[in-house]
């Protein structure tokens, strides 16, 4: 595997000092970032951008699995052939010649059977276990409700949901009126709770959402800092009624 010479080369003593001083802990965070980059190259659908980014991540994951390698832990290899080996034995209707497993349904439970028969993994005593902990917190909500809504714990209707949210909004409100600072973050958290779940109800993954908001902020923003200078005029709180009329500009100007 050539990236695999590539990152034994940048490792060695005569190789790049950054690259050297690096550990696991160093750069765990960058494997999120990449994947986030990742997510966002695929929602902008440009096939080039995905190709670069899906590169980085394997960049990541093979940098920490030969900074193991290296340790004595295991090498980049058992990383890739314990994948194989998981593939293989998670299913056995491929590779196994087992028949009665026609839906998609049927795959997950196979799936989740084999982990605790043949892989050792601890039965779940509740339908929410397997949700990671260290997950986001919005990832993390949107995952653990969609364990409860598997399990049955769900809205019957939309009208429902929105109904949730405008409760969880009115408490949030009477919170910021007359609730202490712990108060007011307990009630701000249950309302993006229940955005996240109106999302999950209509089928929206509530972190590509956010993420293309982000990206319409961002490019509006840098668009009124453009026209601001353009006109001469600095950024501030004094400036805001400029900056929010500059804004309302903008999004006039994008297409429908």
């Amino acid at each position: 595997m050539r990236v695999y010479g590539v990152m034994k080369r940048l490792r060695s003593p005569g190789g790049c000092p950054w690259d050297r001083e690096q550990t696991p802990a160093s750069v765990r965070g960058n494997l999120i970032e990449e994947a986030y980059e990742c997510v966002e190259a695929i929602a902008s659908g440009d096939a080039s951008h995905v190709r670069e980014e899906l590169g980085d991540v394997y960049l990541v994951a093979t940098f920490m699995a030969y900074m193991y390698e290296q340790e004595g832990a295991f090498t980049v290899a058992d990383v890739l052939d314990g994948l194989a080996d998981k593939l293989i034995r998670r299913h056995p209707h491929v590779f196994g010649g087992q028949g009665g497993v026609e839906t998609s349904q049927k795959v997950v439970a196979q799936w989740n059977d084999i982990k605790v028969r043949l892989e050792g993994k601890k039965p779940k005593n509740s339908a929410i276990d397997g949700v990671s902990q260290s997950l986001p917190p919005l990832e993390r909500a949107y995952k653990i409700q969609k364990k409860a809504a598997k399990a049955g714990f769900d809205w019957a209707r939309v009208e429902d949901v929105w109904a949730k949210v405008r409760e969880e909004t009115e408490e949030a409100r009477a919170a910021c009126a007359g609730g202490g600072a712990d108060k007011i973050e307990e009630e701000i958290g249950d309302l993006f709770f229940s955005l996240t779940n109106l999302a999950r109800f209509l089928k929206i993954d509530p972190s590509l959402a956010l993420s293309r908001a982000l990206a319409k902020f961002s490019r509006r923003f840098r668009e009124v800092e453009r026209r601001m200078k353009e006109r001469g005029l600095s950024l501030g709180k004094d400036s805001f009624a400029e900056m929010d009329g500059l804004w309302d500009a903008v999004k006039s100007e994008e297409p429908r």
